[in-house]
């Protein structure tokens, strides 16, 4: 376990500042939670510390224990619950590989995805609305990168993925042009390159032709779909009896997958029928909430 607090001020206010994560749902997370006086709590996913400050202040001695795979992160996360600085751990990995050993959580959460600090961040890669390099990484630390994907899988493979990852339905296409036209070294030249082999009515359509192609690599990069299933197995084993899991996802792919996990484990149960989705005021306040999906489960045995 890894308490950052060595961090000087000055790295920590430039990290703040660069990495401040507005959270979705999170009314209806805390709320979901039923956050308990003396609980403790596992943020899987505590990007700039967002949903954990307001579980610290749901109630009173309340601990967390924070994971992220993103360095930055979790020293944001370190400023910004500075005030809570004794009752705050970090961990820094992905959230598969975590082990809480005999530790029984009072409630865990998970918010699936890029955050909007990544995604903003042009040095990152994960956005084609700047021109940088090919990265995606979540973990700056591994090896893989979207540049090593593009540029040296097969185009059956790199169709497969857009496919499968992205439900790309022009993947065959895509996955032609880009082996035709690679290499490729930054953002904006892939986006551009996926644009060009697309009927113009998919062009100039509501979301632009390299989105899905894009989300698609981010999975593959970071391993999210199978990191989230191996945490989905192993989560509800930690909890306490009558503990509770509050997930947060942003696609179909994510969400079907949580959806059908939670309700298939023979240690919960499901309090969400259908998922809760952002009301009308955040969705004026933060538009990218608009694809949040909550999903809720109380350990029952």
């Amino acid at each position: 376990m890894h308490n950052l607090n060595y961090m000087n001020t000055e790295a920590q206010s430039e990290t703040t500042s660069a990495f401040f994560h507005l959270p979705v749902l999170s009314q209806e997370l805390i709320t979901g939670l039923e956050i308990c006086p003396g609980g403790y709590y596992l943020d899987v996913t505590v990007g700039g510390g967002g949903h954990s400050e307001l579980i610290l202040s749901a109630a009173p001695d309340v601990q967390i224990m924070g994971i992220d795979r993103d360095g930055d992160a979790i020293a944001a996360a370190n400023t910004r619950l500075c005030a809570y600085s004794d009752r705050v751990q970090f961990w820094r990995g992905n959230f598969a590989d975590y082990q809480p050993g005999s530790i029984l959580f009072d409630g865990i959460i998970a918010d699936l995805g890029v955050s909007s600090p990544q995604f903003d961040n042009p040095e990152r890669g994960f956005s084609f609305r700047h021109t940088a390099d090919l990265d995606m990484r979540m973990d700056q630390n591994q090896s893989v990168t979207a540049a090593e994907i593009i540029n040296k899988w097969e185009e059956r493979q790199l169709a497969d993925i857009f496919y499968q990852y992205g439900e790309e339905r022009l993947s065959r296409r895509i996955a032609r042009r880009i082996v035709e036209q690679r290499p490729f070294q930054t953002t904006t030249e892939l986006a551009e390159a996926i644009a060009s082999c697309v009927p113009a009515k998919y062009r100039y359509g509501r979301i632009h032709p390299a989105t899905r192609v894009f989300q698609a690599l981010r999975i593959v990069v970071n391993q999210e779909i199978s990191a989230l299933e191996t945490f989905l197995n192993k989560a509800p084993h930690w909890l306490k009896l009558g503990g509770r899991i509050g997930i947060i996802s942003f696609h179909s792919l994510e969400d079907r997958l949580v959806k059908h996990s939670l309700r298939d484990s023979p240690f919960l149960k499901v309090l969400t029928k259908k998922p809760i989705t952002p009301q009308e005021q955040e969705l004026q306040e933060n538009p990218r909430s608009r694809s949040a999906k909550l999903r809720l489960a109380e350990r029952k045995v």
